[in-house]
């Protein structure tokens, strides 16, 4: 399941780039897709901390530029896993269209409760805008594709509003969202961190609401998610969960200290050095620390795509969840 290439993807065999490597008379090839977001972030310490290496691991590192792309790479089979920050939402969509393509071992997101920060509303200084029931005659920007125009007509239909005739909706890549404000081109947007965050230290543009979405859809509220496609799971199982436990390692390590592992993502990120300090930590959770207060989340959200009309039919998230039992373990 091993390709050199992945359409809309940059390449990068990660290979002897961490510590001291264990001694293996082999190496398995396996196969990322992946998104350059805060989400990520345990990936990026499992590259830099050689973690791969030292289960024998050699990665082929497939940059990605948008959620979907991470999808149809793993549903294609070009890809053996998605890191954390896989689209939580898109996955289960593929799940409907390619049913026991998935399992998820991760979720990745923010919340009230837990004070760390997934998103946010963006305007611009002095704006009448102070949340979602204030949108009507406006534009709002959201990240592309159809996991946040889902949520964005949900948090207006949420305000008191019709998504289809009270505002516009846009979207609106990343590194544009900021200047789209200042320049007027839309009144607002819903971004993902660490937009928000810049944003609030940027001239100009505020943050009229934190975590608007774990208000209306659930909180903690998880845009991310883990993936393992279940070929790659029967085919090599043993591979399969050392990613895993990679993968809860340096969860672990990220969650302990973020303060110490942001100084990577620049590296893999378009995130500078200079904006180190604006970065919000991600609430990340691995395999291991899932609990039914995170399945609960998951599958409100999923329950949204239903409501909203994007998905036929309702999902049991649960049924998408790894077990260990996936790996031949009693």
């Amino acid at each position: 399941m091993l390709k050199k290439t992945l359409a809309a993807a940059s390449l990068v065999t990660v290979f002897g780039t961490g510590p001291a490597q264990a001694a293996c008379s082999s190496y398995e090839e396996v196969t990322s897709a992946w998104l350059p977001i805060m989400q990520t972030t345990a990936y990026y310490v499992a590259l830099e901390e050689g973690l791969f290496e030292k289960a024998c691991i050699k990665v082929n590192s497939n940059r990605m530029q948008s959620p979907n792309h991470i999808i149809d790479a793993l549903v294609s089979g070009r890809a053996d896993f998605g890191p954390p920050g896989a689209a939580a939402g898109i996955a289960m969509l593929a799940e409907e269209k390619f049913p026991g393509t998935f399992k998820v071992f991760g979720l990745q997101g923010g919340g009230i409760e837990v004070d760390l920060i997934n998103d946010g509303l963006i305007v611009k200084t002095g704006s009448d805008i102070k949340s979602f029931s204030d949108l009507k005659g406006y534009t709002i920007g959201h990240v592309p594709g159809i996991q946040w125009r889902t949520i964005t007509r949900h948090l207006v239909r949420a305000g008191g509003l019709d998504p289809d005739t009270d505002v516009t909706l846009v979207d609106l890549a990343v590194p544009q969202q900021v200047p789209a404000v200042l320049g007027g081109s839309v009144d607002a947007t819903l971004s993902l961190e660490p937009v928000g965050s810049i944003a609030a230290s940027t001239e100009g543009v505020d943050r009229a609401v934190i975590n608007p979405v774990a208000m209306v859809i659930a909180d903690p509220f998880y845009s991310g998610a883990a993936v393992l496609t279940t070929t790659f799971i029967k085919e090599r199982p043993a591979v399969a969960k050392k990613i895993v436990e990679i993968i809860d390692e340096a969860t672990a390590l990220v969650m302990a200290d973020f303060d110490k592992y942001k100084a990577i993502i620049p590296k893999y990120t378009a995130i500078r050095d200079t904006q180190l300090d604006l970065l919000a930590k991600p609430y990340l959770r691995s395999f291991s620390d899932l609990n039914e207060t995170d399945l609960d989340s998951y599958q409100a959200f999923v329950d949204v795509f239903y409501s909203e009309g994007v998905m036929k039919e309702p999902m049991d998230v649960r049924t998408k969840i790894l077990k260990m039992s996936d790996f031949g373990d009693n």
